[in-house]
């Protein structure tokens, strides 16, 4: 049987929750540091390691979580910056084998540091996406995401720019940020007119705060993909809303962890969020942040609860069901990573000589 992580890796992937500010390489923010002299604690890739990623024994809350890209944003400090990081992000994923990736981004994030503004901050992202995605097997749409704990006028100005730029691949945009203390209701009627400009609505809640958070993205601001959502048990009402709704939850196991949402990976609410009949897929949230790329989430998160590749091949499909796309194209997408991963099987048992079809292939104890 050819190599779990290996076999993984040759499956064609989708990513749904990826945020660019928390996706910048080591190597990258290393050149930064040093080609703008900026007042950073170091212009080394290995010991700027510390600062921008949660490492083992840190504090697992999601105030030491947060507080990884209150350093990163200061190196999002020229266009050139913001172009080569969603450009890389791009490249990173299609290295993965991810061929379809809805990545989000802040503009006032990336535009602090330099003053920018945020159409300027949408134009160079939509220009590195576009060059990461030529010549690779990936497609990539945006979502413009704004903070619930930042202004409104902030939010306003994010989304009117992403809505004039919406032909370059913006499909959605997204609530994010701190949950506890800013509610969401103040951003409903934003929301609402972005959802008549044309675009989808996802919204994070569920993670640092309750599942009443859930809810109210789902009655009250339209969301049909709710950003991590694993507080959903405390109320059942909920989890029966979402269940009948058919809402997406985009779940990213390590960030959980790491931001101290849930201990490990085996006592994760996944396979729970499953069984209750709600539809999940798996994320990264940052892969620089957690160290992680979308191949590993899969792998840990299989070895944890005991999955065969089909139950991952299924969580891909979901991906695809709830990619923010017209209805033709997504159904594109559906049948693509369909064959590809009938392409990816073949591929894998000409390698591995006689591999059983993928219902039997068990994920093996994890023996660390």
């Amino acid at each position: 049987m050819p190599d779990l992580r290996a076999t993984i890796a040759a499956m064609p992937k989708i990513e749904l929750h990826r945020h660019l500010e928390g996706s910048i390489r080591l190597t990258t923010l290393a050149e930064v540091a040093e080609q703008y002299a900026l007042d950073v604690p170091s212009n080394r890739a290995e010991l700027l390691r510390p600062y921008v990623q949660v490492m083992p024994g840190a504090p697992r809350t999601a105030d030491h979580f947060l507080s990884k890209f209150a350093v990163l944003r200061g190196f999002y400090c020229a266009p050139e910056v913001v172009y080569r990081a969603a450009r890389e992000a791009v490249e990173d994923a299609a290295a993965d084998n991810i061929r379809y990736m809805e990545l989000r981004f802040t503009p006032k994030a990336l535009g602090r540091a330099g003053g920018f503004t945020f159409p300027d901050v949408v134009t160079w992202v939509c220009d590195g996406v576009r060059d990461g995605m030529a010549g690779r097997s990936i497609e990539v749409r945006l979502i413009v995401a704004v903070n619930r704990h930042e202004s409104l006028s902030d939010a306003e100005e994010s989304i009117q720019a992403a809505l004039d730029q919406q032909q370059r691949g913006i499909v959605a945009v997204d609530l994010c940020g701190q949950e506890r203390g800013f509610p969401a209701a103040p951003f409903r009627n934003l929301f609402r007119e972005a959802r008549r400009a044309g675009m989808f609505v996802s919204l994070h809640g569920g993670e640092w705060d309750g599942a009443h958070n859930i809810r109210y993205a789902i009655e009250a601001m339209g969301a049909r993909r709710i950003g991590h959502g694993v507080r959903i048990f405390e109320d059942e009402l909920t989890v029966a809303l979402a269940a009948e709704m058919g809402v997406v939850f985009e779940v990213c196991p390590t960030s959980n962890i790491q931001s101290g949402v849930v201990p490990s990976l085996k006592d994760h609410p996944i396979q729970r969020m499953m069984a209750a009949g709600l539809r999940v897929t798996l994320n990264t949230d940052d892969p620089a942040i957690c160290d992680v790329t979308l191949s590993e989430e899969y792998y840990r998160t299989a070895i944890a609860h005991g999955w065969t590749l089909d139950v991952l091949q299924s969580l891909t499909q979901t991906a695809a069901e709830a990619a923010f796309l017209p209805e033709m194209e997504r159904a594109a997408l559906i049948e693509r990573i369909q064959i590809a991963s009938q392409q990816s099987d073949h591929v894998i048992a000409d390698e591995g000589g006689n591999l059983a079809p993928s219902a039997d292939r068990g994920i093996p104890e994890h023996t660390d």
